[in-house]
């Protein structure tokens, strides 16, 4: 026997046929995972190098200025001095309102948008059905194409927003894509801002966001521009933000999404790995002789070791290599999937150093589950070619075992804490992923010992014999088990949490709770907006004071002064800056508790000249006060003194009109104000009439449809099931490889038992009972442990991730369960083909 340096090569290239047999459906597991990370990484780049690319084109300008109110002289001036230097600007103003077209009566929420000025000032902005941007007269709007469709009007009819009609000059298509909550109000409608003004829908109390434009090229002029004015833009509550900055918080939205994605395709890449080791180690079981003659014939350890060690890592390299190609082919197909979920284009690309990554990724994994199976060859000693029949394999301590032991446990928290959103959420998945491996583990090895002792003696022989096949020697019950429970595990969390999210997104199952809401009402449309109202629904209005102020000072300090106190006494910036909406009433609503202090019927009165209110709890820890705080207001330009006498737990998710800080009545009586109404109204006809009327009679009044929410909720949950399709497949492919990778790895001994009980008389129907019986026994108990753990890892997630209620939808979990089942059983059968085809004389020979 050779002892040159290029045996173990040699052997590796002699064995690989047998190697690539019993092991190679494994590795499309790992293809499958290598997939899945090249594919999600390489993606997530394009999408990140097409938005830096075009992050100009987000924003169709180089810094933007937003305020909720109308920019005060000090910013106008600031704006002024860069035109006189020669810097283009632009002005905008959003309001949602309701938009009525006459010829149909078909009435929408949209958003409305004055523009003044050439914005966009980058991209090419197209017109279609006529009309020309930025050129339509007077009385003319410009109109998103869908608008057309939800309204059903075309160019030419006429569109009527609040007090005046328009008509439709075209539809545009290339204007920048707008982001955040007022894409879900609906399509726009843009005019000029004359005709803005002439409305009437910019009234008080209307939700209006205010934006100038401006044309920066140079960085160091932007960078200047904020450095210079960062405190008068900070003291009159005005946003600064540059096209990178906006196109960065893009990037990180998808970088963090697709790192999550990126789990799950790392899960199947493990799962894969299990199947590697498990594979491995039955293949050494059966190769341990023919290793002890090759130790006879003066092979050494070591030499015979890394020949196998290649064999494993050779497999490992095919199977990462076709993933990579399958990934950077689902690449180049995703952004054409998925076009209509990005404001710009994506131009895919394959990334090289992603690709070789994914590869060295996958060999590593193959070869760091393969380890601790390949150290079996320390125990093949030459003695062992001898007495092999006699002398069980030797156990012993060996050092190098827990060396591939943690080998294994530091590549899977490496690998996760590298894919994770943050280090500590890697080190979360790596933890769960590793508990519910180990349970499933324990819960296969609890089902084969379960299965010696727990069939019936009386039990019909298939039965008893399929049950037997769960703990006979070179069994795979732990390796399956692991496969169909994960699998089951993944998929079954996926679909519980969506469900559940789903569920508590459902407006339309909310009974008897509001699916109207009627806001910018003013003091005296009161009374006429509610005689619109139904018998049957006025009764049920819930009518709303919204009085807008700031917060100016909290026990005597001013802002200023606050944001000098040590960082666990200093408010956040965010709760001290923004502009709050106030109500006063005399009753806590179902959507509210108290939890600290007391309400104003059992509340100490304040002293004169101050006013008692109620704060939310989150939003009094960000203040960083409490019961007997004073609090300052600005209120329409007049400062009102305030004592916090209560701390109110709030319902966030009811559709009912919860606030941060709630007076008490009287307080707020001669505060300028509008009015929210919440009501239900069954009938879709007569909220669609409702509306028309207002946009008639109260123009200024919008109107939100719980059903157009449901809609854009619907559509975004639509995306949602496509991205769970493609998850719930990784894990359902990926179990199943493993699967058949263990009815491969273990064909031989079942082919030789069929044999077996064909020459004692066995009949097909008997063996295919047996079979039947063996994989629905796994099938129904492997699944059921991973729903079972799928039910506790997705009360979890919704409790404390989201925050709803959980109920477990058995309906879902049946489903699950019997997919599995089923998909066990086709693959168990169709991988067994040659234990009912083969007749026995052959196997018996080892032909």
């Amino acid at each position: 026997m050779s002892t040159a340096p290029r045996f173990p090569f040699q052997l590796a290239a002699w064995e690989s046929r047998h190697t690539l047999r019993r092991v190679g459906v494994y590795m499309l597991s790992i293809s499958l995972g290598v997939a899945a990370l090249v594919a999600i990484r390489s993606f997530r780049e394009d999408v990140s190098r097409s938005i830096a690319a075009e992050s100009r084109l987000l924003m169709g300008a180089d810094v933007r200025l937003s305020s909720r109110r109308p920019f005060p002289d000090s910013v106008r001036q600031v704006v002024d001095s860069l035109a006189e230097a020669g810097h283009e600007h632009a002005r905008l103003v959003a309001a949602a309102s309701m938009v009525l077209a006459p010829a149909n009566g078909n009435v929408r929420l949209l958003q409305v948008r004055g523009v003044e000025g050439g914005w966009p000032f980058y991209g090419a902005v197209r017109t279609t059905a006529g009309g020309a941007w930025g050129g339509w007269r007077e009385g003319e709007v410009m109109v998103d194409p869908a608008v057309l469709t939800q309204l059903q009007v075309a160019p030419g009819d006429s569109l009527r927003l609040g007090e005046r009609s328009f008509r439709i000059a075209g539809a545009v298509e290339g204007l920048p894509t707008e982001l955040g909550f007022q894409t879900a109000v609906g399509p726009r409608v843009f005019l000029a801002m004359a005709d803005l003004d002439a409305t009437g829908i910019l009234g008080f109390g209307s939700l209006a966001q205010h934006e100038i434009f401006l044309r920066l090229p140079e960085a160091a002029d932007r960078v200047e521009l904020e450095a210079r004015y960062r405190d008068r833009f900070r003291a009159t509550q005005t946003r600064f933000d540059t096209a990178q900055e906006e196109a960065a918080d893009l990037t990180d939205a998808v970088a963090f999404l697709g790192r999550y994605i990126g789990l799950v395709g790392l899960a199947a890449l493990l799962l894969g790995g299990i199947g590697v080791g498990s594979a491995i180690h039955v293949f050494m079981r059966e190769r341990l002789t023919e290793v002890a003659v090759l130790r006879c014939l003066g092979a050494g350890q070591r030499g015979v070791f890394l020949a196998y060690l290649l064999q494993a890592a050779a497999l490992g390299l095919l199977g990462a290599l076709v993933g990579a190609a399958a990934g950077v082919v689902i690449q180049f197909g995703l952004p054409g999937t998925l076009a209509a979920a990005f404001p710009v284009r994506i131009e895919p690309r394959i990334a090289w150093t992603t690709v070789l990554g994914g590869i060295g990724v996958g060999v590593w994994v193959a070869l760091a589950f393969a380890l601790l199976p390949l150290l079996t060859i320390r125990d093949a000693t030459p003695l062992r070619a001898l007495r092999h029949a006699l002398e069980p394999p030797a156990r012993r301590w060996d050092p190098w075992r827990v060396v591939a032991v943690a080998a294994v446990v530091v590549t899977v928290a490496a690998l996760a804490v590298l894919e994770a959103p943050s280090p500590p959420e890697g080190l979360a998945f790596a933890a769960g992923l590793g508990i519910t491996l180990a349970l499933l583990w324990l819960f296969g090895a609890g089902l084969s010992s379960l299965a010696r002792r727990g069939v019936p003696a009386r039990a019909p022989f298939p039965l008893r014999q399929g049950i037997a096949n769960l703990f006979r020697p070179q069994n795979q019950t732990v390796p399956v088990t692991l496969a169909l429970g994960f699998g089951a595990f993944v998929i079954g969390t996926i679909l519980l949490v969506r469900g559940n999210v789903s569920r508590e997104l459902d407006f339309q199952a909310l009974e008897g709770q509001p699916n109207l809401i009627l806001f910018d009402i003013q003091t005296d449309q009161r009374e006429g907006v509610l005689d619109l109202l139904p018998p049957a629904s006025r009764s049920q209005t819930q009518l709303t004071s919204l009085v807008p102020s700031r917060l100016t000072a909290i026990n005597g300090l001013n802002r200023a002064q606050l944001q000098e106190l040590p960082p666990e006494r200093r408010p956040r910036g965010w709760a001290v800056r923004r502009e709050y909406r106030h109500t006063f009433r005399w009753e806590t609503t179902p959507s509210e508790r108290v939890v600290a202090g007391q309400w104003w019927n059992e509340a100490p009165p304040a002293p004169e000249g101050v006013a008692r209110i109620s704060l939310e709890e989150d939003l009094a820890e960000e203040l960083r006060v409490g019961l007997g705080d004073r609090i300052t207001w600005d209120v329409g330009g007049v400062p009102v003194e305030t004592r916090v006498t209560s701390i109110r737990a709030v319902d966030w998710r009811r559709f009912e009109t919860n606030f941060y800080v709630v007076f008490e009545p009287g307080a707020l009586d001669e505060a300028p104000s509008s009015w929210v109404l919440l009501a239900r109204m069954e009938d879709p006809g007569q909220r669609a009439r409702l509306q028309r009327t207002l946009v008639e009679r109260y123009p200024n009044v919008s109107a939100l449809d719980a059903t157009r929410v449901q809609e854009a909720v619907d559509a975004i949950l639509a995306r949602v099931n496509q991205a769970i399709g493609v998850l719930a497949g990784f894990a359902a492919v990926a179990g199943l490889l493993v699967l058949a990778g263990a009815l491969a790895s273990s064909r031989h001994q079942r082919v030789l038992e069929g044999a077996l009980l064909r020459t004692l008389g066995g009949r097909r129907r008997q063996i295919l009972a047996v079979l039947l019986s063996e994989y629905l026994a796994l099938a129904t108990l492997a699944t059921l442990a991973g729903l079972l753990l799928a039910i506790g890892a997705s009360s979890v997630l919704v409790t404390r991730g989201f925050g709803f209620p959980f109920r477990a939808d058995l309906d879902t979990v049946a489903g699950v369960w019997l997919v599995v089942s089923a998909l066990t059983l086709a693959t168990g059968l169709l991988g067994s083909r040659d234990l009912l085809r083969r007749p026995p004389l052959p196997v018996l020979r080892g032909e």
